[in-house]
């Protein structure tokens, strides 16, 4: 039995218990109109369908459990999160790839392709066993390459980027770095004990990408989006807080509790003539003046 039916098993099975519990005929159903489909041998034996699930589970880290009463199979709910959801569309995009045929003339990806990415393994290793690191490191608008020892703490993604959430030895406070920017990373052996004055997920709970709340607080910031542009933030919100408060005629105001971070300025800009900062005044000024001196450079 070849590595690619077992993974190809384990995207059907995920995929289809995704949608609704189903009992193990159901699901060899499937495996025989994906087996004609792409020309392998999907079906199985109840073992080997079991073996497979546990399979998924160290795979994936997704749990797949039995209800005797209606002797179906679904997907453990308990279980569901940010990291859940990320493997669901990775299955989604290799069920794609994975085609056996031909697909360049009819997919375009982003040309825009994420670097660093070669260092995810090595830091999430160094962060779950609390390793200090060192690497080498250029901003953007410095040709200077400095030499950073951290104690890194979370991995986040921001916009196709990725980035390390760290404490600074040198400078003794918490930065993010890009690890598009990142290279010639050592993971050391000298250990370190994570403070206990911050939770590194709940540090940026209340901001819009990878740049921190600093000394402020959050705030009720309302947003009204025109032309239908509302329509993109509901399928894709803003921030965990954000909430609609009317919708209609093609407009719709939305409210957030957010700390308007340059992340977060910056997000609003790109929806450029279509959105309206209704509050607070002190952020609608700051738009404004921003719009401003981005018009001068057509006067």
């Amino acid at each position: 039995m070849s590595k690619q039916e077992s993974l190809s098993r384990h995207r059907i099975i995920i995929q289809k218990l995704r949608n609704h519990p189903a009992s193990f005929d159901e699901i060899l159903d499937k495996f025989q109109s994906e087996s004609e489909l792409h020309e392998l041998n999907l079906e199985v034996s109840l073992r080997t369908f079991q073996r497979d699930l546990k399979e998924i589970e160290t795979l994936y880290g997704i749990e797949i459990k039995f209800d005797r009463s209606r002797k179906v199979y679904f997907i453990n709910e308990d279980q569901q999160d940010e990291y859940s959801e990320r493997m669901f569309e990775a299955l989604d995009v290799f069920q794609v790839l994975n085609l056996n045929q031909s697909f360049s003339e009819f997919i375009q990806f982003d040309t825009r392709k994420p670097e660093g990415t070669e260092n995810l393994s090595g830091l999430l290793y160094a962060i779950q066993n609390r390793f200090q690191i060192q690497f080498r490191y250029q901003k953007f608008w410095s040709e200077d390459v400095e030499i950073r020892t951290v104690e890194p703490y979370l991995l986040k993604e921001f916009k196709k980027r990725w980035y390390v959430f760290v404490y600074d030895l040198e400078r003794k406070e918490f930065r993010t770095f890009g690890l598009d920017r990142l290279f010639a990373l050592q993971i050391t052996q000298t250990k370190f004990q994570f403070p206990q004055k911050i939770n590194a997920k709940e540090f940026f709970k209340d901001c819009f990408g990878i740049v921190g709340p600093g000394e402020k607080s959050p705030q009720i910031i309302g947003l009204k989006f025109i032309n239908g542009q509302g329509n993109y933030i509901r399928t894709m919100p803003l921030h965990h807080s954000q909430q609609i408060l009317q919708d209609k005629n093609g407009e719709m105001i939305v409210q957030l509790k957010i700390v308007p971070t340059y992340d977060f300025v910056q997000e609003i800009l790109s929806h450029g003539e279509f959105i309206q900062v209704l509050q607070p005044k002190s952020l609608a000024d700051e738009i404004q003046n921003k719009l401003k001196t981005a018009l001068k450079l057509y006067t």
